[in-house]
């Protein structure tokens, strides 16, 4: 026998509930009352009947493999842990030599996506991301390229004393394909201001955003939750997010990303749980009607809370992540090899009644024969 809505959700959320059922938007004052709500299952069960609307059991993830080409940056974001700093990590800047050697490396996976960002080396010259791309269509011709935050977009702009327009336009020339979400981390005057001021403001990400519209170029949003943001600044985050959409309509996905404090200047924050991110998964998807997919990215959150994100809204469980340098495994610097392979990937989203579906960057369905045979409790997803 089914249980009402009524009973799930309880009063406190059912004029939300019926809003969902309904498909009408949500308000800021909704999207802080699923914050604050106690009800996490309620949350969880409205987030999962717009996810299933849109995409029944199907979960997306794709074969990609990740490129952090340097970690010299000069703007020193208190949040973060990939920059070169002293203690460690220790800088790098790879050469277009090295990043084909890397290319190499899994080519045997049959990747079709490789998610290139680095931190704002003013060293490096406006040809080498030219290079950078180029070099990816040459050693995987008919990969997808996607590559550079709107920050990085500014600085190589920057370097080739050109408008972001027609940095964004020669990169596409050279086979830039997409954008991946980050570089504004949470879109707050007060967070930009106190935790990563050198970086291009809300504003300016916006621009960006749009010159990349008005080109074609699709793109990734994010969220980094988790520090020192209120309940308040994420759901305006995702108002604005929301807004722009509406406007341009050429972002493809949503993922909040947790934050992890680890080897930061904000040590000191408690990290992120379970129930924070299986909430931020769900208070996105009911929030950003205008958006197809939210993410769920495992490398982050876990595997595990990945799973569980699968019933709280979230339809893409993100890919194989070979090679991922920014965020590193309890903060050790020397702990860099955190993959799953394409049967991992199925194994996990089999396991909590889920149906993969492999996809391109553009969420065009890859159709292959996927075997299953063994719990992915018993795989390690961390390798050293």
């Amino acid at each position: 026998m089914s249980i009402a809505p009524e009973k799930i959700v309880g009063p406190e959320l059912i004029d939300i509930y019926r809003k969902v059922d309904e498909g009408t938007r949500l308000s800021f004052e909704d999207g802080m009352r699923l914050y604050q709500s106690k009800n996490l299952s309620a949350v969880g069960y409205m987030a999962n009947i717009v996810r299933e609307r849109r995409h029944g059991a199907k979960t997306y993830f794709v074969a990609n493999q990740h490129i952090n080409y340097t970690n010299i940056c000069n703007k020193f974001c208190k949040f973060c842990s990939f920059y070169a700093k002293k203690g460690g990590p220790a800088p790098y800047e790879m050469s277009i030599e090295e990043v084909r050697e890397r290319l190499q490396w899994h080519r045997d996976a049959d990747l079709t996506e490789i998610h290139m960002v680095g931190g704002i080396n003013p060293r490096l010259p406006y040809q080498y991301y030219m290079d950078l791309v180029a070099v990816v269509k040459e050693v995987l011709p008919g990969v997808h390229v996607k590559a550079f935050t709107a920050v990085e977009i500014t600085e190589i702009a920057r370097q080739g004393g050109v408008s972001a327009e027609r940095a964004l336009a020669d990169l596409m020339e050279a086979g830039l394909d997409s954008l991946p979400g980050g570089g504004i981390e949470i879109l707050s005057d007060r967070v930009h201001e106190e935790l990563f001021g050198r970086k291009i403001d809300g504003d300016e990400w916006k621009e960006v955003a749009r010159a990349a519209a008005k080109l074609g170029l699709k793109q990734y949003a994010t969220m980094l939750y988790g520090h020192i943001e209120t309940l308040e600044e994420r759901v305006s985050h995702l108002m604005q997010l929301r807004e722009l959409q509406d406007e341009t309509g050429h972002f493809l996905t949503m993922t909040p990303l947790c934050f992890h404090p680890e080897k930061t200047e904000l040590e000191h924050i408690q990290k992120p749980t379970a129930e924070m991110d299986l909430r931020g998964i769900a208070v996105t998807r009911l929030m950003l009607d205008n958006f197809e997919h939210i993410k769920s990215f495992w490398i982050m959150n876990s595997a595990p809370v990945t799973q569980m994100a699968l019933w709280y809204g979230a339809d893409d469980a993100d890919g194989f992540v070979h090679e991922y340098e920014i965020t590193y495994k309890d903060g050790d610097f020397g702990n860099k090899k955190q993959v799953l392979t394409r049967s991992n990937m199925v194994r996990l989203i089999e396991e909590v009644d889920r149906i993969p579906v492999e996809r391109d960057s553009l969420y065009n369905e890859i159709k292959r024969d996927f075997v299953a045979k063994k719990p992915l409790s018993g795989i390690p997803v961390t390798a050293s």
